[in-house]
């Protein structure tokens, strides 16, 4: 039943916009970031992921993160973000809005896709601003502890944000946009306690919209949503997709 009342939600919007967290990423065997074996049961995050930190030692910032990426790189786009690529395909998602710098959404086949703490696909010089390639930066780090730009020779910053960075400017704008123009918002695995993505519901209902939460933990939103659906993400998404879209076929 709770895949079915989605659903009807969407086709009863037309459409939506989707709002994914660490919690659509769990299940392709990514670790969230809060639980009791998340990524910061172990580690202190301020020690090698905040803006700070990087400045006072990149290289231990590197040594951690250099570890996390090809973590990332090794996981797949699981049943969930499938579903949401063909449901994009069919018509019923608008776009995606994500916390998460996995690359899945776009791997799983959705095109719209803003990444608002921006994404493992490249590194920037915090000093000129010239991009990299992930690719690049791996083969720096086959060699040496940090990578460095080749223009200016700083050590590069990944780039996603940081504890104590501002989100992308640009980014942020247009999540904003889609989310006060969404009929319907759709919250995957997110606990909305981190802000400013947090305040982006806010943004629908103002916009005369409607919110809805797939979350397997209780979300502050909880109480003003439409509907509200505990249970897995992927398995949700799939049933949902099976009934929108190849159920329309």
């Amino acid at each position: 039943m709770s895949a079915d009342a989605l659903a009807a939600l969407i086709v009863d919007h037309g459409s939506c916009v989707v709002l994914t967290g660490a919690g659509m990423s769990t299940e392709s065997g990514i670790p969230d970031f809060r639980s009791a074996t998340g990524l910061w049961a172990e580690v202190d995050p301020f020690e090698v992921a905040s803006i700070d930190a990087f400045r006072r030692d990149p290289e231990r910032v590197w040594r951690w993160y250099g570890g996390r990426i090809q973590a990332l790189l090794d996981a797949e786009p699981n049943e969930g973000h499938l579903a949401l690529a063909a449901l994009e395909r069919g018509g019923h998602v608008r776009a995606v809005v994500t916390q998460n710098i996995d690359t899945l959404h776009t791997r799983a086949g959705s095109e719209e896709v803003v990444e608002v703490h921006g994404s493992i696909r490249r590194a920037v010089c915090p000093m000129c601003g010239l991009p990299e390639t992930l690719d690049a930066v791996l083969e720096q780090l086959e060699a040496g502890p940090v990578p460095h730009c080749r223009s200016c020779g700083a050590v590069l910053k990944p780039d996603v944000v940081m504890f104590g960075e501002l989100l992308p400017a640009a980014a942020f704008a247009r999540a904003e946009h889609l989310a006060r123009d969404a009929g319907l918002l759709l919250v995957v695995g997110s606990s909305l306690q981190i802000w400013p993505v947090a305040g982006l519901p806010e943004e629908t209902l103002a916009g005369g919209g409607d919110v809805a939460v797939l979350n397997a933990e209780e979300t502050p939103f909880d109480p003003r949503a439409a509907l509200v659906v505990r249970g897995p993400a992927g398995a949700t998404l799939s049933d949902i997709a099976a009934l929108l879209v190849e159920g329309a076929t």
